[in-house]
């Protein structure tokens, strides 16, 4: 009997390790009094900077070009922020007996946030699909949900009855615009003397990407760990946010593949719909979880982060068995429409 071996690299993302040693961080170490609004003071400059960046890095060129698959993109974005959200607000019915309300709060939030783009890429491209196409969905979701996830939040959350920000009001609009929009439409507008820096140092904007987001996360957990906020989660609750999210990434990987397949795309399409229509981006979600939950933030990125490492686990096992499908054979088809008697 052959011995089974375990896997030479687990596929847990580096990056959620980081995200977990700054959970435990605040944990143990929360920021209190004048550090509290020193670190909240510093998460809302590292959200700018981040926005910043995603404006000064979006091709134009790109976006232009991605135009011409208009279909697809269409697909994704539907898949994004029209089934997930609905799927969203179909699980309120599991509050309270399944989902508590904080819980489920950020389980509607993860479900507005729109997807990644260097995931999608890489596993689109491990599955051999549409890379070309996984990049522009992913970036076209990255521009439009700069604008319509802090506007759906807003609307839903509190229209769901969900412990989120309360209503589309002057003040929320206005943190969205300053927090979110203005430092976008700043890296877009210089993007034409920037780009050449930030290709040159893309490695250590980078590391400047990840550090910003780990201080949004040191201060929104530290503030929930100031409120109590955990005090309201035990395993059993995890455990069942476990399985429902579970439960939701498989009925969005099953409705890209068939619906996509219903809907005439071909293979390569179908695999970058999957990809790109089924996953949640933990880099968006979690600035604008600080800015839209502010203290209860911590608790609302919860599910988010639970969402991501599952997402990557999944499609790293998904990508690999794409990439064993047979390829069909050009040539085999061309000689069996020249002599279809003889080909059956």
């Amino acid at each position: 009997m052959p011995r089974l071996r375990p896997p030479a690299r687990l596929p847990v993302d580096p990056f959620v390790l980081a995200l977990l040693g700054t959970v435990g961080l605040a944990a143990v170490l929360p920021a209190r009094g004048a550090a509290a609004g020193l670190a909240e003071d510093a998460a809302a400059a590292a959200v700018g900077l981040l926005f910043f960046l995603y404006g000064a890095r979006l091709s134009t060129r790109e976006t232009l070009d991605g135009l011409r698959h208009w279909r697809l993109h269409l697909t994704v974005l539907a898949a994004t922020f029209l089934v997930f959200p609905l799927l969203g607000l179909a699980a309120r019915g599991l509050v309270p007996h399944v989902l508590t309300p904080d819980l489920y709060s950020g389980f509607l939030f993860l479900c507005l946030v729109p997807s990644t783009v260097q995931s999608s890429i890489a596993f689109t491209s491990i599955a051999r699909g549409n890379v070309p196409a996984a990049i522009c969905a992913g970036s076209f979701s990255s521009l439009v949900g700069i604008v319509l996830t802090p506007l759906l939040a807003a609307l839903l959350l509190a229209g769901a009855g969900a412990g989120g920000p309360g209503g589309l009001s002057f003040d929320s609009l206005l943190k969205i615009v300053v927090q979110l929009l203005l430092p976008f439409l700043a890296g877009r507008l210089t993007r034409r003397w920037t780009a050449g820096f930030l290709a040159r140092h893309r490695q250590a904007l980078g590391y400047v990407d990840r550090g910003s987001i780990l201080l949004v996360v040191y201060s929104a957990f530290s503030a929930g760990v100031t409120a109590g906020v955990w005090h309201r989660v035990g395993p059993g609750r995890l455990g069942a946010l476990f399985l429902v999210e579970a439960v939701l990434l498989a009925v969005m990987l099953c409705l890209t593949w068939y619906g996509a397949g219903r809907l005439g795309f071909s293979r390569e399409d179908r695999i970058a719909i999957q990809f790109a229509g089924s996953k949640k981006s933990l880099a968006a979600g979690l600035p604008m979880a600080s800015v839209l939950f502010g203290p209860q933030a911590g608790l609302a990125v919860l599910p988010l982060m639970l969402f991501h490492q599952m997402q990557l686990m999944v499609c790293a096992a998904l990508a690999r068995r794409r990439a064993r499908d047979p390829q069909p054979d050009p040539a085999r088809d061309v000689a069996k429409l020249s002599d279809p008697a003889r080909h059956g």
